[in-house]
């Protein structure tokens, strides 16, 4: 048997290529395979986004049908072929690079070959041929690259937000939990990394556990913007090349496969040029790793130690430290929330110039927008999973060192001042840093106020003034 019993051959104007007779892609796919492979990505590594394009080609092939354009043999095995790939049994025909540089024209030519040779099969015709299912007569029929690669763009980050969503409600719901379970321990307020007032840690972590919240608002809020899509505008948002009933009937049909309401938009033009939505997505995504990164911080220095830091916080010792200090065990779960939202700034700074770099008509530079957003969200995804399960649901507070660190500070001084009056509380407090003895020592040793009638006022400055 010779090698070509294995392969079949496609041409276009470069030449012939051979393609593995077992592999569904064609000429079009082996050139963004050979000219634009840059990255160990390909278009199949993130589920969503290969399912979104499948989406998108199944609703056409249904709004085509509907239009009169396809048969109906042809839109069934489209079909098919469609749910062949959501189904990942085309994963290893889908081989261009997620961040190739053909504007989308080669990932949407991957899925078109794929599909129209999966349908050919379905159809009883061998892959390559194209007698009955032609990847751009028929599958791209009544698209471009310009409006379908955006719309899938928009539904698998769509997609994607939902699960991210999800994990930082959990996360907010996690700092509830923390905050009622502090909430009676005395903890030393700082601000400048030096001691302040005195507070309850449990209100320290209703901070987090609010800020949390808020973030997954702000999430949820901006994953709606995504549901207007391109669809329909073919190249440039005039629908040319499209029948009338088409649009229409393509995000009938989509809402139905993905059960999410799609929108035409409002413009067609203005959403073929501009993908600011994207910076919207992504700036999210930065302020959501960031304020996560700021409270990833805070556990650091609150439990750093054991012995020369502050230790109010004992975290899950989740692996040893150092490969030469032994014993050591160092806050990892919180540094690597820090290091991840380095990592999410960065993709931020990607998208905005792939945003602000759209030229006329289109956007060319979608594949760097989806490859970084889909990082994005990935990391964030995985990394909340884990900083939640793994750090926040197991740490313990030294409720003790909380209150002595507190009492032997000179920043209860700030709640005796309503008794004592500023002046002398001050003089109190600068003979306590100078002597460097407890202020609640000092003032019982003068007969300033028994220890019993400061912690009262202690007590009292620890509870909010404002109402509920």
């Amino acid at each position: 048997m010779s090698t070509f019993d294995h392969v079949r051959h496609e041409q276009d104007y470069v030449g012939a290529v051979q393609i593995p007779v077992d592999k569904l892609y064609g000429v079009n796919s082996v050139r963004g395979f050979e000219n634009l492979s840059v990255s160990p990505l390909t278009i199949a590594h993130y589920p969503a986004f290969r399912d979104a394009f499948a989406q998108c080609k199944w609703a056409a092939a249904l709004a085509n049908l509907d239009s009169g354009v396809l048969g109906s043999a042809q839109a069934e095995a489209i079909v098919l072929a469609c749910k062949d790939v959501i189904d990942g049994h085309c994963d290893d025909s889908l081989i261009v690079d997620l961040l190739e540089g053909s504007g989308g024209t080669s990932t949407n030519m991957n899925f078109n070959e794929v599909i129209a040779n999966r349908a050919q099969i379905f159809m009883g015709h061998p892959a390559g041929s194209y007698e009955v299912v032609h990847p751009n007569d028929h599958v791209n029929c009544s698209q471009s690259t310009n409006d379908v690669y955006p719309a899938a763009l928009k539904i698998a980050t769509y997609t994607m937000l939902g699960g991210l969503i999800a994990e930082v409600e959990k996360l907010a719901v996690q700092f509830d939990g923390k905050a009622e379970q502090f909430a009676d321990i005395l903890h030393l307020g700082r601000t400048c990394l030096q001691d302040a007032q005195p507070m309850r840690l449990g209100q320290l972590f209703s901070g987090y556990a609010s800020l949390t919240h808020r973030l997954a608002t702000e999430l949820v809020a901006v994953r709606d913007k995504l549901r207007t899509l391109p669809l329909g505008g073919t190249a440039i948002g005039t629908g040319f090349g499209a029948p009338a009933p088409y649009r229409a009937a393509a995000y009938r049909h989509l809402s139905s496969i993905t059960g999410v309401q799609y929108l035409a938009p409002s413009n067609p033009f203005d959403a073929m040029q501009n993908m600011d939505v994207f910076s919207r997505v992504s700036a999210e995504l930065r302020t959501c790793s960031a304020s996560l990164a700021k409270i990833a911080a805070d556990l650091t220095v609150l439990s750093s130690g054991p012995v020369a830091g502050l230790g109010e916080l004992k975290l899950p010792e989740a692996q040893a430290g150092s490969s030469i200090m032994p014993g050591k065990v160092n806050p990892v779960l919180p540094m690597a929330m820090i290091q991840l939202s380095f990592a999410v700034i960065g993709n931020d700074v990607a998208v905005a110039q792939a945003v602000q770099y759209g030229q006329l008509e289109i956007n060319h530079f979608e594949p760097v927008v989806a490859s970084r957003v889909f990082d994005s969200i990935a990391l964030l995804t995985q990394g909340i999973q884990r900083f939640r399960e793994k750090c926040i649901a197991g740490i313990v507070a030294d409720e003790a060192r909380n209150r002595q660190h507190l009492t032997d500070s000179m920043a209860v001084a700030t709640a005796l001042v309503p008794k004592l009056g500023y002046a002398k509380v001050s003089k109190l407090a600068r003979q306590s840093v100078n002597e460097g003895r407890s202020l609640l020592a000092i003032m019982q040793e003068s007969q300033v106020m028994t220890e019993a009638e400061a912690m009262a006022a202690i007590e009292k400055a620890s509870h909010p003034v404002f109402g509920a």
